[in-house]
């Protein structure tokens, strides 16, 4: 761990940009520790706040804008792929959609405080064709906003950072060893909620083919559009006859429903 340290002290500006953008790649390592830690070094005068908060937001940017152009260039395929691969089953597409359409390009600057919006916001800002400039403005804020608490924190609790890194030195490879514990454990945890959640899924769902028959039918059944009107608009394709519901206030177009018919619901 004192390699570890004397690292931070002589490369600090470049372990902080690795990590950051990294973390902006998309990987699921945290970048908010290493940040807490350049900041306490700021209050002991050994890295210059202005570069660390030009480096920080440099490698967020970076990140955001090859993500924006992924959007722009795929549309709503990159964000399917993105639900896909994320570790987070409850932080898909669905609640980033739903923000977006209600705050439109301004909410880009508080995405990173919010889980799941931070990885998916940027290719939806390219998907839903916000302006270069707009969309790197608003990007750029929240990249201040989201690197400068971790690191005033780090300054303000110099003291605490340091005794923090005392005592991992103190423990020396066993502190790698616990922090890699804690990372495989987490992704570990990730992984099986969403095992678990795609299992469920399977359990309920059918297949094209399965709805093509039943639609087939005499008694065919409901078939419900959950999707939001920003997913509707970018992706325009349909099941003829589906009844688009709101989900925030389903009652309007299930109130007619009626009570012995199968119901068929999909979304994104």
């Amino acid at each position: 761990m004192e390699e570890m340290t004397g690292l931070l002290t002589q490369h600090g500006l470049l372990l902080v940009f690795a990590n950051v953008l990294v973390t902006q790649a998309g990987v699921p390592v945290p970048a908010v520790p290493i940040l807490v830690i350049a900041g306490a070094f700021v209050a002991q005068g050994q890295i210059e706040p202005a570069s660390l908060i030009l480096v920080a937001v440099a490698a967020s940017l970076i990140g955001d804008t090859v993500w924006y152009f992924a959007g722009r260039r795929y549309g709503y395929r990159i964000l399917r792929t993105l639900c896909r691969v994320s570790i987070e089953p409850d932080s898909c597409v669905k609640q980033t959609e739903n923000i977006f359409e209600r705050w439109g390009a301004p909410s880009l600057m508080v995405a990173k405080y919010i889980p799941g919006f931070a990885t998916i916001a940027p290719p939806l800002a390219g998907a839903m064709r916000v302006g270069f400039p707009s969309f790197l403005g608003y990007s750029a804020i929240a990249a201040v906003l989201w690197s400068g608490l971790p690191i005033a924190l780090g300054a303000i609790f110099q003291a605490e950072v340091g005794r923090a890194l005392g005592w991992l030195e103190g423990m020396g490879t066993g502190a790698v060893m616990v922090i890699a514990a804690a990372v495989v454990l987490y992704i570990g945890v990730k992984t099986v909620q969403r095992y678990m959640l795609i299992r469920f899924l399977r359990m309920v769902r059918i297949s094209v083919g399965e709805l093509r028959d039943l639609l087939g039918q005499e008694a065919k059944p409901v078939v419900l559009d959950v999707r939001s009107g920003m997913a509707r608009n970018l992706d325009r394709r349909r099941i003829p006859g589906a009844i688009w519901v709101d989900i925030a206030a389903p009652q309007a177009a299930l109130a007619a429903m009626l009570p012995d018919r199968d119901v068929v619901v999909y979304c994104s």
